[in-house]
């Protein structure tokens, strides 16, 4: 198969599916005369006004998108970067040491058991409403399936690799950097991936409560003042931000690891 054939076939497995949900949806509403489920074009034609317009003329900067979408990226990516430093930092520490894993787990394993968004009344006290309880909901969702990865990817390492550093007297640093880190980076984005989802769902929901700004703050709102295509419409938004997210985290990832899928894919054609 040539590349261009690869590429399209790529292209069409990705918005295939995407295409087809939404021509059923157009098609499916299109006749609807009910409130709550308006047909997709009513949705599609309030979407432009909704999020980029600005109100009043007074702009570009005043619009919904800066205001409300832009400031939830930032937390999410914020929180999100914190989790990522702290769960790999902590996972390569537990994971290497067996006593401290010993002493840990327990208490990973109970705060692991708390639903996160539990947690957002709580650090309402602490923090207020605004953007540091926003951010820390977001990183303590986010650190436990880093976390928990990191430390399995360095437990599941081979000894012989161990071994043979300490006998090339490598140090500690460089032991990190070059075998732990490496050979646990496909269980650390696997972690990575899984808390991407977890941190869009976060940050939704700590911007549901008592918040000023956000795109999960623009949802309830127009929820609950009855705007329900423009609530629909910021749905639809929230979905495409979490794809742009993946298609970023996907590249990131081949960046990251693609030593280990040219590995792979030499395995998978020589089997």
């Amino acid at each position: 198969m040539s590349d261009a054939a690869k590429v399209l076939r790529s292209v069409l497995l990705t918005v295939g599916l995407p295409l087809v949900i939404l021509v059923a949806w157009w098609v499916l509403t299109a006749n609807s005369t009910s409130y709550f489920n308006p047909p997709l074009r009513t949705i599609v034609g309030t979407f432009g006004e909704t999020w980029f317009a600005a109100p009043s003329g007074e702009g570009f900067g005043e619009s919904r998108f800066v205001h409300d979408v832009v400031p939830s990226v930032l937390r999410l990516l914020s929180g999100y970067s914190v989790a990522v430093v702290v769960g790999v930092t902590l996972g390569v520490a537990i994971g290497s040491s067996r006593a401290l894993r010993a002493y840990a787990e327990p208490v990973l394993e109970f705060f692991r058991a708390i639903p996160p968004p539990v947690m957002v009344p709580i650090l309402m006290l602490f923090l207020g409403i605004g953007t540091s309880m926003k951010i820390v909901v977001i990183a303590i969702g986010c650190l436990w399936p880093i976390l928990l990865n990191t430390v399995e990817g360095v437990r599941g390492l081979d000894p012989v690799l161990r071994d043979t550093a300490r006998a090339y007297r490598l140090g500690r640093v460089a032991t990190v950097r070059h075998l732990v880190l490496r050979g646990a980076s496909p269980q650390i984005v696997t972690g990575a991936r899984q808390a991407l989802s977890v941190g869009i769902i976060l940050m939704v929901i700590s911007e549901m409560f008592a918040a000023k700004d956000g795109l999960g703050f623009s949802i309830v709102q127009f929820q609950r003042s009855f705007a329900i295509p423009e609530m629909w419409s910021g749905v639809i938004l929230l979905g495409v931000v979490g794809v742009l997210l993946s298609l970023v985290f996907r590249a990131v990832t081949n960046a990251v690891l693609g030593w280990y899928l040219g590995y792979r894919q030499s395995q998978h054609g020589g089997a």
